[in-house]
């Protein structure tokens, strides 16, 4: 048997192979996991700002400073849900998305030099 094949694949307690890949199925992927925080972000946000200030007045701006940032952290992690559920992970990838719409809009290619 092969290292690689002994690393790349696992026995059930039937002694059925199987690969790495069908074991993790379960597990969420990354676009899943940015999904999840960023609705808990933005809970955690609306269950602070309903709950209002509670203590020193001396406080009032950091705490408002961090709900603010819990908003601000929300729509950064959706937006990066979105742009991998959408299949772009690199820069070339959005490149050539801003590329193919610009062409069905029939706008002309951007120059280098703009």
């Amino acid at each position: 048997m092969k290292m690689e094949e002994n690393i790349s694949s696992v026995n059930n307690s039937d002694g059925v192979r199987f690969g790495i890949g069908e074991a993790w199925a379960w597990v969420p992927s990354r676009t899943h996991w940015c999904c999840i925080a960023s609705a808990a972000q933005l809970g955690w946000g609306i269950r602070s700002c309903k709950k209002g200030f509670v203590g020193d007045s001396n406080f009032m701006p950091a705490r408002a400073f961090g709900v603010a940032s819990l908003f601000v952290g929300a729509a950064a992690t959706a937006f990066f849900a979105a742009l991998n559920a959408s299949g772009i992970h690199t820069v070339e990838d959005m490149r050539e998305a801003g590329a193919n719409i610009r062409k069905g809009m029939r706008v002309p290619p951007r120059n280098k030099a703009e």
